[in-house]
């Protein structure tokens, strides 16, 4: 039977775990590196980017969908800060902030960057391969600089 060290250094290690798969999300956009969704995501996970002109829906479309809006801003930089996270047994809730700027080239060399921020809340679960993310849902509450004009969002 576990004790309360044993079950505090548990809690310590998910939380840390908890705090790489946020992180890990966040390099995953930003790289493209989409081949990591896996390793961040539940089988059954959603997402929720209604918020940002986006769409909701299973994560692998949503993702795909990220990928196409994402496509005309090759440099991104998403910080993601202020996390909390409430543990209960084999589940687990987050919300945290996330500030992510977008930037592309212009034709007179400048470079065009606009900013959104706002928070994520997600509901985890733990799996037999580590704590995954089951449903998240973006809350966009600043979008700072404007899209260029004629732009739109991809459906």
């Amino acid at each position: 039977m576990p004790d309360a060290k044993t079950d505090a250094l548990r809690l310590i290690q998910d939380r840390r775990e908890i705090e790489e798969l946020m992180y890990r999300y966040a390099e995953m956009v930003d790289q493209r590196d989409w081949k990591e969704m896996d390793r961040i995501f539940a089988l059954e996970a959603t997402i929720d980017y209604t918020s940002t002109g986006g769409v909701a829906g299973p994560f692998r479309e949503t993702l795909a969908w990220l990928d196409r809006a994402l496509e005309s801003w090759p440099v991104n930089l998403h910080i993601v800060t202020n996390l909390m996270i409430e543990i209960e047994g084999d589940t687990a809730r987050t919300r945290c902030y996330f500030h992510a700027p977008m930037g592309r080239n212009v034709s007179d060399g400048q470079q065009l960057i606009i900013t959104n921020a706002g928070r994520y809340e997600d509901r985890l679960a733990r799996t037999s391969d580590g704590w995954r993310i089951v449903e998240r849902v973006c809350h966009q509450t600043i979008m700072q600089g404007a899209l260029p004009e004629g732009y739109e969002i991809p459906s």
